[in-house]
């Protein structure tokens, strides 16, 4: 049995925009929550109440995009007529069993369209601090090439670790 590495951080990462870097993009991008759509049962056979989540269905998922200044990369993002196309990329950093460094990729591609422009305010010698926040629908994470989750609320797929957990629901309509 082998024994895996510690993950430790993300080393470095980019984000782009259809292919083209985002050069405006500020320290950190946190990715959006999965929060399961779920419904209340109760009745015969069960204790009480349960939360039973719809597979596959997940309240609305928001990213939100920093900028240090307000420049075209995040105006771009406001055309409501089309989608967002982001793409993150990144290097893990693992600590191996005997104490050595190695890194490892990974990849998040998310599609949506843009909700909130927040303009940011202006100061003397400071970053404006301007973002745009998306309404996510659609995410893939991957981590050295191997798909751990991907979600297109569009074109109804959910995987988890390769799986397609929706095919049956498929067939079936």
């Amino acid at each position: 049995m082998s024994v895996p590495n510690i993950p430790s951080k993300i080393n470095s990462y980019n984000v782009y925009n259809d292919a083209e870097r985002l050069i405006g993009v500020g320290d950190e991008v946190t990715l959006p929550d999965f929060e399961a759509m779920a419904e209340t049962i109760s009745g015969a056979g069960i204790l009480g109440e349960l939360d039973d989540p719809t597979v596959g269905h997940f309240s609305n998922m928001e990213m939100e995009i920093p900028f240090r200044v307000l420049d075209r990369e995040a105006t771009d993002m406001l055309d409501m007529t089309k989608a967002v196309r982001l793409t993150l990329r990144a290097a893990q950093q693992a600590l191996t069993v005997e104490g050595d460094t190695e890194f490892r990729s990974m990849r998040v591609v998310v599609r949506g369209k843009s909700a909130t422009l927040a303009m940011g305010s202006v100061q003397n010698a400071n970053p404006m601090e301007s973002s745009v926040t998306l309404n996510v629908s659609y995410i893939l994470i991957e981590v050295d090439g191997t798909t751990l989750v991907e979600l297109d609320k569009i074109n109804p797929t959910f995987k988890v670790n390769g799986v397609d957990l929706l095919q049956k629901v498929r067939e079936m309509t």
